[in-house]
């Protein structure tokens, strides 16, 4: 076929980028997880949040859970506690995979993490959490799972880890420990990597209960084309692609899209007209 013509070279040209954007949309679109997000805030988890998480979940008769403790420092307790929770308002069976270095390349380990309808990790310490699963099976097991149908749950760290960003509770211009930042600076948040299982958000957790605005703020400044999402104790949001829902006692507040960021001599941050939300349960909102 001859080609001399320009009108059938600008034809060729349309016909190879319609079809190179629509092959594109389809495989963004084949990727999309089958699966939920359930991300609670920490705190008490009540009987109507426990209730619609496995509802969310869609367990059948023969379906399990597997709950991940390897947050806490007291694993054993944290799976007694869940455990407790999800067995009343379900009959399926629950295992604890605890894992660590000697256990992530276990394959039956992993095959029942990847089977599991319902997959939980609990509070402790998110850094702990990742440090076993960092470039393990156990972290592409999760992503399958997930893809492929799993809800995966998560309270308090189990929350923190679900982002790429995650927020390791630490201050960069502060060498002591504070659950509230009392500085609003430039560079201030510490971040490490997480899960990933959100792409183009950063969640905080205990939001409202420890008054963790400066932490948000500071985590948007670092991440400015983000939603940053702080969910309280008691309170979850339901991820389904990009549609959020949210459930339970108290609030969920969304910042993004800062206008005009800033940062002065004394590194003190500045910016213009973010998009600031809160919601309650029974809101839904989209995320980026």
């Amino acid at each position: 076929m001859s080609l001399s013509n320009p009108v059938k070279h600008l034809r060729f040209g349309l016909l190879i980028f319609l079809v190179g954007i629509s092959s594109i949309a389809f495989a963004q679109k084949a990727i999309q997880p089958k699966g939920s997000l359930f991300i609670i805030g920490g705190g008490n988890r009540s009987p109507e949040l426990i209730a619609d998480l496995i509802k969310t979940a869609q367990l059948g008769p023969k379906d399990y859970m597997v709950v991940l403790p390897m947050s806490s420092a007291e694993p054993d307790a944290s799976f007694a506690a869940i455990q407790a929770q999800l067995s009343r308002q379900a009959g399926n069976k629950i295992a604890k995979l605890n894992f660590d270095a000697k256990t992530v390349n276990d394959k039956k380990w992993l095959d029942s993490l990847l089977g599991a309808k319902l997959i939980f990790i609990t509070g402790g310490d998110q850094n702990r959490f990742m440090k076993v699963v960092l470039n393990t099976p156990v972290y592409k097991a999760i992503h399958d799972a997930y893809r492929n149908g799993a809800t995966i749950a998560g309270t308090s760290a189990g929350a923190a880890v679900m982002s790429r960003h995650m927020i390791t509770g630490q201050q960069l211009r502060d060498t002591v420990y504070k659950e509230t930042f009392d500085k609003l600076l430039d560079k201030n948040v510490a971040f490490e990597e997480g899960l990933g299982l959100l792409t183009s958000v950063i969640i905080d957790q205990h939001f409202v209960k420890r008054s963790r605005y400066n932490r948000l703020f500071s985590a948007l400044a670092a991440y400015p084309t983000y939603d940053c999402i702080g969910i309280d104790e008691g309170t979850a949001i339901v991820v389904n692609n990009k549609k959020i829902r949210v459930v339970g006692e108290s609030q969920v507040l969304r910042i993004s899209d800062p206008k005009n960021l800033k940062v002065n001599k004394s590194h003190h941050l500045k910016m213009d007209n973010l998009n600031f939300s809160l919601f309650t349960a029974g809101d839904e909102f989209s995320i980026k």
